[in-house]
């Protein structure tokens, strides 16, 4: 595998990097302990002018604050004061572009996968769903600010390559409080595949 560099992170078009996104393997590394999956689910937000993006309008809070740092970065944040959500920071500094990975298909530790999130089997409720992929991968609100260019976590590329009839776009889900923005199709599934979350008639409908 290859990790992916600053210059992948560092592009403008945050919607194009989601997308590409898509069939990357994401990894964690903790000591010894080694977990990873194929990433078959995506959303991009795309910063000051995006209604769904935490940094809407510039808004800089001490949570936010490291969408502002430079592609390459973690933004790691809490949902519903449970779930641990993970996202990529993508652009120049200051361009706050950040792309949450919803779910992977996993590939290795599959055993500390289940010891992490207390399953007993690895259905494909494992991975499936943003809070499911950051429990099982280990990762965590402490992780925010790291750099994905070193050992720890990272995001890397294979010989797996997807079609793009295989890559889907759909509007974004939960965020129907952006109005508008809310149906843009900013959303990239593998198609399917069993780990992506939403409901099953979403994963094979193509949003133009």
């Amino acid at each position: 595998m290859k990790k992916l560099d600053t210059v992948f992170y560092n592009r403008a078009d945050v919607v194009k990097l989601a997308k590409e996104l898509i069939g990357k393997v994401l990894v964690t590394q903790f000591g010894e302990v080694v977990t990873s999956g194929r990433i078959v689910e995506t959303e991009a937000y795309a910063g000051a002018i995006d209604r769904a993006s935490h940094a809407f309008g510039g808004r800089r809070t001490n949570r936010t604050e490291v969408m502002f740092q430079p592609g390459g970065t973690a933004y790691v944040y809490l949902c519903y004061g449970i779930h641990h959500l993970f996202n990529v920071v993508t652009n120049q500094q200051d361009i706050p572009h950040a792309i949450l990975i919803r779910a992977i298909d996993p590939i290795q530790g599959i055993n500390t996968m289940l010891a992490r999130t207390g399953k007993k089997s690895a259905d494909y409720t494992l991975t499936k769903g943003p809070g499911n992929v950051s429990k099982a991968l280990g990762i965590h609100t402490g992780h925010t600010g790291w750099s994905l260019l070193h050992d720890d976590i990272f995001i890397a590329s294979d010989d797996f390559v997807a079609g793009k009839k295989d890559i889907i776009a759909t509007p974004r889900i939960g965020v129907d409080y952006a109005g508008e923005d809310a149906k843009l199709p900013y959303r990239f599934i593998l198609k399917d595949n069993p780990y992506v979350s939403g409901k099953k008639s979403e994963r094979g409908k193509l949003n133009a």
